[in-house]
């Protein structure tokens, strides 16, 4: 009997915890973020323990590459004084690292996609969106709410736009989660479903050898593709939490 794609985002618990009545079991759900962390974590702990090497070594350069290119994504994305960019370049960094490794992880086989399911980017999404309008009124007090009225709106205009921008900015946090989830169940649910016909293919007989060869090179160009998505959308997430927090930092 076939598999179902859908099998590869089952949790599965691990070791069950029970504290009084609740249960908090450690799940495999668990276990890969806790890799994810220490994949972000332990490569930059080595290298900045000793102060790094004048001739970075491959594990630093790696490292660096990725600093620079989030420290570049920030000074571009937000515009402001040093000191504001600085203040909001560890978010940014970890939430990059921490969805670009997660995602990576769940490309080797046998492993499991965090981001495959709704809740764990619902999470990562809702909680910098709050942050985020939290430093929006620490800037800029009750006037944050302006960021609702289109700049050069004119004001019999303003009562019929204020509710549609309010329910848009509420719904980014959605947004964001919503478009990681949908991107990595759907293509990971892809390759599982190519692979299993290229299987399929290979174990049936009196197919030409060229014929079984098409699924594999099918797979391969789906995995290559899906590699892909996985590296852009902690790319989209992270510039748009970049975005979101420039909104709120100068308002229009």
């Amino acid at each position: 009997m076939a598999c179902s794609p859908l099998e590869q985002f089952a949790i599965i618990q691990l070791i069950p915890i029970h504290i009084g009545n609740l249960h908090f079991p450690f799940t495999n759900s668990a276990l890969f973020m806790l890799l994810t962390i220490g994949l972000v974590l332990l490569p930059v702990h080595f290298v900045t323990l000793n102060g790094g090497h004048l001739v970075p070594n491959a594990w630093q350069s790696s490292v660096e590459m990725i600093y620079d290119f989030v420290l570049n994504l920030v000074n571009e994305q937000i515009s402001g004084a040093s000191s504001v960019k600085q203040r909001f370049f560890p978010l940014i960094y970890v939430t990059f690292t921490f969805l670009l490794f997660r995602n990576l992880i769940g490309m080797i086989p046998y492993s499991f996609t965090v981001t495959s399911h709704f809740i764990i980017t619902l999470g990562l999404s809702f909680s910098p969106s709050i942050g985020i309008t939290i430093v929006g009124f620490q800037t800029h007090g009750l006037h944050f709410f302006s960021i609702s009225l289109p700049q050069g709106v004119p004001l019999p205009l303003a009562p019929f736009l204020v509710l549609p921008e309010l329910i848009s900015y509420c719904f980014r946090a959605l947004s964001l989660g919503i478009r990681s989830f949908a991107n990595m169940m759907a293509g990971h649910s892809l390759v599982k479903i190519l692979s299993g016909f290229a299987w399929t293919m290979l174990s049936m007989g009196g197919i030409p050898y060229l014929a079984q060869l098409a699924p594999f090179l099918i797979v391969f160009a789906s995995t290559g593709l899906e590699l892909g998505v996985a590296i852009l959308q902690a790319y989209v997430f992270t510039i748009l939490l970049c975005i979101y927090l420039n909104d709120v930092i100068n308002l229009h």
